[in-house]
């Protein structure tokens, strides 16, 4: 069955059928996921040689390995024998990987490594066409791990184009401009996983499907800045805005809604911060004046950061979209920390 997006797609608005028919999330797996780039993982989860992170671009699922040479790279997860599984840990260490089912290993590298008993195999086994297949590029931008099938793709800097700026402003706003993942919280939700991406750059909802976290920032703020509150009593009076960057990212930036857009005013809503004077004196040091705008982005998600098609910058987190189906998505949620 072929579909007509015309039908489907207009100006203003788009049909119900692309969060819901069969077709249309098979075209994506093939004409999006296994055409872009898609983000699998960060630096900080393999900083050694060796260590690897299980991933999945669309419903693929992948190896993430710093292999024993220092090389990053994407490896299906599946044995070339009889495609079972070959990694079923999340994360770790490993020089090799082995099949549960007949036993074949493999180097990080994704090289054949060892076939018992190989002389009751028809084929030559040792021949360079049992290694694991690999996604054949894989990039890295700022320590966000990138990869696609497709060969003939732009580079990702280019693919990622304008959204670059926003990701390299949030993470210069620590003074080494590096983080690290941590604390994983994962959740699987009944829907399409257009409907988390579409509403990380969706500011309506706030007032409504989040009453009750700003019912709580309010009692929070002193009563001389009540306001500066995050979100006006009418969504349509607030200034914040919605960036479309191309090639489907988009630019969220929650700061114009504190009142007068005061630089330093989010910083100084969720203060005091325990522990973090160290870095505020850094940062004022390194930047002077313009330190208030850099302290506004390290306060908890004054900007939505979304890199089409799977990831999301959020505040002090990123979330990972991974599709399962036409009505499955996990996602999860990483804590970053300054390293």
């Amino acid at each position: 069955m072929t579909i007509d997006y015309d039908e489907l797609i207009f100006e203003d608005r788009v049909h119900r059928r692309l969060y819901t028919d069969e077709t249309i999330f098979r075209d994506e797996m093939r004409n999006i996921f296994g055409a872009v780039w898609v983000y699998l993982a960060h630096e900080s989860q393999i900083p050694e040689n060796d260590d690897f992170v299980t991933s999945r671009l669309g419903l693929r699922r992948i190896i993430v390995t710093r292999d024993s040479g220092g090389q990053i790279r994407a490896l299906f997860n599946r044995c070339t024998h009889r495609g079972a599984t070959v990694c079923r840990q999340e994360q770790g260490s490993a020089k090799a990987f082995q099949c549960p089912y007949h036993g074949w290993s493999f180097l990080n590298s994704g090289k054949l490594n060892g076939v018992p008993w190989p002389d009751g195999y028809a084929d030559d086994v040792s021949d360079d066409k049992f290694n694991l297949a690999q996604l054949p590029r894989v990039q890295s931008y700022r320590g966000f791990i990138f990869g696609t099938l497709n060969e003939d793709a732009p580079g990702l800097e280019d693919y990622l184009g304008a959204v670059r700026k926003p990701i390299d402003d949030w993470l210069d706003r620590h003074p080494g401009g590096k983080v690290a993942l941590c604390n994983a919280n994962r959740l699987k939700f009944n829907g399409n996983w257009k409907l988390a991406y579409d509403n990380s750059a969706d500011g309506y909802h706030v007032v409504f499907s989040h009453r009750s976290l700003l019912a709580m920032e309010n009692r929070l703020v002193a009563e001389d800045e009540k306001g500066m509150a995050y979100y006006k009593d009418k969504p349509d009076d607030a200034p914040m805005y919605v960036q479309y960057l191309g090639n489907g990212h988009h630019f969220k930036d929650k700061r114009p809604n504190i009142e007068q857009n005061r630089p330093g005013a989010l910083w100084a809503i969720e203060g005091p911060h325990p522990g973090m004077e160290h870095y505020e004196k850094a940062l004022r040091d390194r930047l002077g004046d313009k330190a208030d705008r850099v302290l506004d982005l390290a306060s908890s998600e004054p900007v939505n950061i979304n890199v089409f098609p799977n990831l999301l910058i959020l505040g002090n987190h990123i979330q990972v979209l991974q599709p399962l189906s036409m009505t499955e998505t996990d996602t999860t949620w990483y804590g970053t920390a300054v390293i």
